[in-house]
C-alpha cells in the first residue's frame, strides 16, 4: 500500500489553485499527483476549510450492541438456536442483516454463552 502524501505536497496543491487560479487537473500535473486526489483535496478544503487528510481506521462500534436484550431474550425463549437461524431472526424482526461469525464474534465478546448444559467428563466404557 502506498503511504499518504506529505502535508507540505497537499499545501502547494491547494495553494496552487486557490492563489494561482490552476485547474485541479493541471495542478495534479505540475506537483506529481494523481488528478483525483487534487480534486478531493480540494473539495474537501471548500466543504470543510480543512487541509489536513481525513483520519482512517479507528474503532467502529458494534451494529449488534443495540440489540443485545433483543439476541438475550431470543437465546432464552429457544436455547437450542442456531446463530445462522439467529441472524435470520434479526433480519426478519429488526432489519438487521449479519453474518454467523459476526454473532458468534460478538456473544463471545458479550460473554453470551449457547452451551446447552454444563461441561461434565466424558463416561468411559470398557472394551469388551
Amino acid at each position: 500500500m502506498a503511504g499518504a502524501y506529505s502535508q507540505d505536497l497537499r499545501n502547494r496543491v491547494i495553494d496552487a489553485v486557490e492563489k494561482e487560479g490552476m485547474s485541479r487537473r493541471a495542478a495534479a500535473r505540475r506537483f506529481g499527483v494523481s488528478e483525483s486526489a487534487a480534486v478531493k483535496w480540494l473539495q474537501r478544503f471548500e466543504d470543510t476549510g480543512q487541509r489536513q487528510p481525513v483520519g482512517t481506521g479507528g474503532h467502529r462500534p458494534s451494529t449488534l450492541r443495540p440489540h443485545r436484550d433483543f439476541i438475550v431474550a431470543a437465546l432464552e425463549d429457544k436455547s437450542d438456536l442456531t446463530l445462522e437461524a439467529l441472524g435470520r431472526r434479526l433480519l426478519a424482526e429488526r432489519g438487521v442483516k449479519t453474518d454467523t461469525s459476526v454473532l458468534s464474534r460478538f456473544l463471545r465478546r458479550e460473554g453470551i454463552t449457547l452451551k446447552k448444559r454444563r461441561w461434565s467428563r466424558a463416561s468411559r466404557i470398557a472394551r469388551t
